[in-house]
């Protein structure tokens, strides 16, 4: 609890409402955990596939697991997720008036499941469909023919209406965010108005009462059984306790992470720990090979846009877009910058890291 005094950066409302900063700064803690640890295990799974690999192929059902267990815990011993717990605050009830319950007393047994469901299944159900969405639309651009069937045609019709979906999505976020700000909202996310409660700050009585919570438990005798939950209780509590202790310096350090591998960081990357570049084939036509490359390097030689589907020719180790080269070595039967003999087969699909 000793970190709690230095979250509470704004002056107490009359009825115990947070900040606006305060509310989304929660939100923005819980949000970069998921892709910070996605970055940490991708770089232990690349290290030795053999042991993380398959942890990094199911990290979507661990992560969840893992959140469900520690969401769970907060919900049930302190009225809050582990990210609103962090910076002093709870859940109580949206038509609840007067007093409050104290934080140990808990969600009523309903709010608590819809608050689990929302913060836990939610997003795993949004990442799982931005993914496919992801592959889709890359399965989509790699293909040459038109649709011919109706799955095509509806997956097609899917892929146009999503950013439609998800605009309106984050935009019923950001208007309920400025009805909160603005004073005219209970709520700062649409999913506590869903689960049907609304956040308070801690009070002095509830700190008093979580401490009180600790302490008891640890002067008790229990049985064998009751043995058994405390020490699942207390391994639980221990992961919270440990997280919620290290939060301050180890955001920074998976933030760190997060830049250090984000997209717009891997050509310095490359450059600081990549081998030198081999150089470029001889072409066979200097004055058409050379008007054809283009001075970015991620800019496909044939249509002059950024590229998209990167694919290599195995005969020159040139790159370009997949459609793009596709037509051109079928009509043609050889690379478009040196002119060396080349078939379909030599195309040669490229994927980056992310993928």
């Amino acid at each position: 609890m000793a970190e709690r005094g230095a979250h509470l950066t704004a002056s107490p409302a009359p009825d115990g409402r947070p900040s606006a900063f305060e509310a989304v700064a929660q939100d923005s803690l819980a949000a970069a955990l998921n892709p910070a640890l996605r970055h940490l295990l991708r770089v232990l799974a690349e290290a030795n596939p053999g042991r993380y690999g398959s942890l990094w192929h199911w990290f979507d059902e661990a992560y969840a697991l893992l959140d469900l267990l520690l969401q769970h815990h907060y919900l049930g011993s302190c009225s809050a997720s582990f990210s609103e717990n962090f910076y002093s605050l709870k859940r109580v009830p949206t038509g609840e008036r007067g007093p409050h319950a104290p934080a140990t007393a808990g969600l009523p047994r309903r709010h608590h499941w819809k608050s689990l469901i929302l913060l836990v299944l939610v997003p795993y159900l949004k990442g799982k469909l931005e993914k496919l969405v992801s592959s889709l639309r890359e399965e989509d651009e790699y293909s040459i023919h038109p649709p011919s069937s109706s799955w095509k045609r509806f997956y097609r019709a899917f892929l146009a209406a999503y950013p439609f979906v998800n605009m309106a999505w984050e935009g019923w976020f950001l208007v309920q965010q400025l009805c909160y700000i603005l004073g005219k909202a209970q709520h700062h996310s649409p999913l506590l108005r869903l689960a049907g409660v609304r956040l308070v700050r801690l009070t002095a009585e509830d700190i008093q009462a979580l401490e009180r919570k600790v302490g008891a438990a640890s002067s008790q005798t229990p049985g064998i059984k009751t043995q058994v939950q405390s020490a699942v209780r207390k391994a639980l509590g221990g992961i919270a306790f440990s997280l919620s202790t290290g939060l301050s310096v180890s955001v920074f350090f998976l933030q760190f992470l997060d830049w250090w591998y984000s997209s717009e960081n891997q050509e310095t990357i490359k450059s600081l720990t990549a081998l030198p570049t081999p150089p470029p084939p001889v072409h066979l036509d200097h004055e058409a090979g050379s008007a054809l490359l283009p001075k970015l390097k991620t800019v496909c030689p044939l249509c002059r846009k950024i590229r998209v589907n990167a694919t290599a020719l195995s005969t020159s180790g040139f790159v370009f877009c997949y459609r793009c080269v596709y037509s051109y070595v079928k009509t043609h039967q050889r690379c478009p910058i040196t002119g060396y003999a080349t078939e379909l087969q030599h195309l040669v699909k490229l994927y980056s890291p992310e993928s």
